[in-house]
């Protein structure tokens, strides 16, 4: 669990007391970089008695040192989004950044029905909102994109191309009959379409005791000369929630080629061990700048932060402790 270091000045963003959308917590953030700037998004808590989240805006030069925005970046306007928008995974197709958030059929405290929504955005200032793309399930969330499309041995109708994209998420079963999971896996949908999730297949499931409750993605993908490298969270039946990571194969990512049997980031320190959910370590968004993996992640639902590691030295971990078990 070394091969990650925290960043020294963690968190990296807290609560502001003076700003009403944000003043509880602030976690769960995401990252995309454009060769300048990272740019980052982050669930925000204004409000305790009904628990609604708002997504706020950052931006930082180094990765590091981010400036926020005072306003929120994104905020309910649909009848969708009348409970918030929770947990935001930003990924780039192309020229336009894909993002998707969790929305809720009732308040948190009513155990809504639980979907998630997508909306795209060129430069973080103005959102196009697309919808619940859930909407044949009756719960899903965790949802990310791959990166561009691809093009695979795979008959699904209305594609001349065979090109696809691939989104992963975690349904519950219930609603899906033709997978095997039982709402707590990692599956891949194979779709023409940006706005339905369909066509899914089975991908990791837990297999070791600190991921045995259930596993959830994390960032979009990151494209390495090995394969893509996934970072995702796993929960024990203690509820203690840590990072891991698979390697899936680069033409056809429905392979998987490695993948690590013990955790690489857990809850150690006091930002991560207490919080209004304790014993969390959440991952939700990733760059590399310089062949450095900055893994961004939300701490005890109250703080974002973030830890650093060598690229090359993560994918060789993920592969020895794949074959060594």
């Amino acid at each position: 669990m070394s091969i990650f270091k925290r960043y020294s000045k963690n968190p990296i963003l807290t609560l502001k007391k003076n700003n009403w959308w944000e003043s509880k917590a602030v976690f769960n953030c995401t990252a995309s970089y454009d060769g300048t700037n990272v740019h980052m998004l982050y669930r925000a808590v204004g409000e305790y008695d009904d628990y609604i989240s708002r997504i706020g805006y950052a931006s930082s030069t180094d990765g590091f040192n981010f400036i926020r925005r005072n306003n929120p970046a994104i905020f309910p306007t649909e009848e969708y989004e009348l409970y918030g928008m929770e947990d935001p995974r930003a990924t780039q197709i192309g020229d336009k950044i894909f993002i998707t958030y969790v929305v809720l059929s009732d308040y948190v405290k009513s155990h809504p029905k639980v979907f998630s929504a997508l909306a795209v955005t060129k430069d973080y200032n103005e959102f196009n909102k697309l919808g619940i793309i859930t909407k044949n399930f009756n719960y899903n969330k965790g949802i990310t994109f791959f990166p561009g499309k691809f093009k695979l041995d795979y008959n699904l109708s209305n594609n001349n191309n065979n090109t696809y994209y691939l989104i992963l998420h975690r349904p519950d079963i219930s609603t899906d009959l033709n997978l095997k999971t039982i709402g707590r896996d990692i599956c891949l949908s194979i779709t023409n379409s940006v706005s339905t999730l369909n066509n899914s297949i089975l991908l990791l499931k837990p297999e070791q005791a600190w991921e045995n409750l259930k596993i959830g993605i994390g960032p979009s993908p990151i494209k390495t000369s090995k394969g893509w490298l996934l970072f995702y969270h796993g929960v024990s039946m203690d509820r203690i929630y840590r990072v891991g990571a698979a390697l899936l194969d680069l033409k056809d990512p429905r392979q998987v080629i490695a993948r690590t049997k013990q955790p690489l980031l857990g809850p150690v320190e006091k930002y991560e061990k207490i919080g209004d959910v304790n014993n969390v370590v959440f991952p939700t968004g990733a760059v590399v700048i310089d062949k450095i993996i900055l893994l961004y992640y939300g701490g005890a639902d109250k703080v974002c932060c973030i830890a650093s590691a060598n690229l090359n030295e993560v994918i060789e971990y993920i592969m020895k402790d794949t074959i060594s078990g």
